[in-house]
């Protein structure tokens, strides 16, 4: 069961015939006049939750088989065994997971269900647990909750559409806003994006919706409990990167979602921080939409630049307080490595330049997320500062040389991270014996693990799409991106790669397409109206204001299917046009 978007509120009679229901209370009027008994309508949350199961099923299984393609290694203990101490060693928070199978067994151990094997795949590579209390898991809550609700629970479902298939979830009207409830919606949340390998199919925005309702329908009590507000935190991250992705402002406001629920003082100014910069860009767009070129709104717009550059200075901040912490620093371990072969960067693990680790994988996500803020950030500072001076050359302005440095050095950050992500330590001993990179639930930390991809994929996706990486660069990046894909199961990062959107220019170009069809600036109010009313010139149909602005609307949505042909232009997916049209807002 899965959030797909406002559906029709008929009857289920004329649902099922395909016509307008009217909606009448109790029995609508087109059952009255055919005759036929009136079913009645669903309550709004079934209307939201419908069932997708047979178009789960199918997507799971296909995003199942690289994990049953994966060959024997060592085999240590039983899975049952594994599966349920792992669970009932959860509880706690605090304490890590002792007992470790190896990852690479499941898939071909005798005696064991597809279904088991799959389950035991998806706990070793996607659920990372607290170490010590310092750092956030990352769906740490389902283990405890699985064992809470039982085996035909809706989250168990769910968690079986992770890893193999689901049935049912979200059905019970009395839990809809249990934990459980909660953490199947962002569990199928996660499949999509572990099994979404085309656009058309990746409606991971719909699963936060989703989540986000919920967590609006639970109220503040949520957070009283570790679970709730382990929960809440999630939603909180998923929701913060979906808004700043989406160009929208969080439902409730920043104050909402960070009141009494802090878990790391120095994860959550990060937060805070991606909050702050979606509600901005959010504003930003709407005022290039909206208004037109007056010394008042050029003001405005000035006033949108001086407080994305007051935000980028507390990440700035942020990052610099990190460097003197040596639990959050990030330690160089090669000052230059160069594995390139022939030119060919899309198949090097490692990009010319340096190494880093972290502590953690999470610490490492949270570092990355500063990183992908900057950029977004003097993005949309190049944006509106394109929007001011134009029609001159916005790349000759200081904010666009100041970006462009900025935003170099973050992408040289980000990728110099992306090795460590991936597990290309674990292959060098006299590094991976003094590195930490996570406590997963089950299975040793000795391999690449899907979770770390999926945590890279976002940063990943900003660098490829931004002007100032550099062609090899993008090269690198859509080879990680694949490898993420192909390797280590997360699917949305084939889809992602498919895209050839570039930052701020397409935005720029967008901008301009967006206004270029207005009215003249330069006419008052009234002047406007009364040319737009003028009689039409004899022998044409149209008046001399309305030939030009149709003619400049002409020209406008010329510009726009060019930049969709551009953004689109190696897609083979047929939902990439609307995706496209999403993200550009078009």
């Amino acid at each position: 069961m899965v959030y797909c978007g406002k559906p029709s509120r008929g009857c289920q009679m004329c649902r099922t015939r395909r016509i307008k229901c009217d909606e009448t209370k109790p029995t609508c009027n087109q059952c009255a006049k055919s005759r036929r008994q009136c079913p009645g309508y669903m309550d709004d949350f079934d209307l939201m939750f419908r069932n997708e199961t047979k178009a789960t099923e199918r997507r799971a299984q296909r995003a199942n088989k690289k994990a049953l393609a994966q060959k024997a290694e060592k085999q240590d203990s039983p899975l049952n065994d594994a599966s349920s101490t792992s669970s009932s060693s959860t509880a706690s928070s605090s304490s890590p997971v002792s007992v470790k199978t190896p990852s690479s067994w499941v898939a071909t151990s005798p005696g064991f269900s597809i279904e088991e094997q799959a389950r035991c795949h998806f706990i070793s590579h996607f659920i990372l647990m607290p170490k010590d209390g310092r750092t956030v898991g990352h769906m740490d809550f389902v283990l405890p909750l699985l064992k809470q609700e039982g085996p035909d629970s809706h989250i168990q479902h769910a968690f079986n559409a992770c890893a193999l298939t689901t049935n049912a979830a979200l059905q019970n009207k009395e839990s809809q806003q249990s934990d459980a409830s909660l953490a199947a919606v962002l569990l199928l949340g996660m499949f999509e994006n572990i099994s979404a390998k085309q656009i058309s199919s990746f409606n991971w925005g719909s699963h936060i919706d989703g989540a986000v309702q919920l967590v609006k329908a639970r109220g503040r009590k949520q957070t009283k409990t570790r679970v709730g507000k382990q929960l809440f935190i999630a939603v909180r991250t998923l929701m913060s990167v979906y808004c700043l992705t989406a160009s929208e402002a969080p439902a409730m406001g920043a104050e909402w979602w960070l009141e009494d629920t802090v878990f790391s003082k120095t994860a959550v100014v990060i937060q805070r921080l991606m909050i702050k910069t979606s509600e901005l860009r959010a504003q930003i767009t709407q005022i290039i939409d909206t208004l037109t070129k007056t010394p008042e709104n050029i003001e405005l717009m000035h006033d949108i630049i001086r407080k994305a550059k007051a935000i980028d200075q507390e990440v700035f901040a942020w990052q610099e307080k990190q460097t003197k912490s040596e639990e959050w620093n990030y330690r160089t371990v090669v000052p230059w490595e160069d594995s390139v072969v022939n030119g060919d960067y899309a198949r090097s693990e490692v990009f010319p330049g340096r190494v880093d680790v972290y502590n953690d994988i999470w610490i490492g996500s949270v570092a990355n997320s500063a990183r992908t803020v900057r950029l977004i950030l003097h993005s949309a500072i190049v944006r509106c500062t394109a929007w001011v001076c134009s029609p001159a050359d916005y790349r000759t302005t200081p904010e666009y040389a100041n970006a462009a440095r900025v935003c170099g050095n973050a992408i040289t950050d980000i990728i110099a991270s992306v090795p460590y992500f991936l597990g290309w330590h674990l292959k060098r001993k006299d590094i991976s014996d003094n590195t930490n990179f996570g406590t997963f639930a089950c299975g040793e930390e000795d391999s690449a693990k899907g979770l770390a991809g999926y945590l890279v994929t976002w940063p990943l996706t900003c660098v490829i799409s931004q002007d100032y990486a550099t062609d090899a660069q993008r090269a690198w990046v859509l080879g990680r991106l694949r490898m993420i894909g192909s390797d280590l199961g997360v699917r949305y990062a084939l889809a992602m790669s498919q895209l050839q959107m570039r930052v701020p220019s397409m935005m720029i170009q967008r901008d301009t397409y967006t206004i270029s069809h207005r009215a003249m600036v330069g006419h008052g109010f009234e002047k406007l109206v009364a040319a737009r009313l003028a009689p039409r010139s004899a022998g044409y149909a149209l008046n001399p204001q309305q030939q030009w602005e149709a003619m400049q609307k002409m020209k406008a949505d010329e510009g726009k299917a060019k930049l969709m042909e551009k953004l689109t232009k190696n897609a083979t997916d047929d939902g990439a046009q609307r995706a496209a049209q999403r993200w550009l807002r078009l």
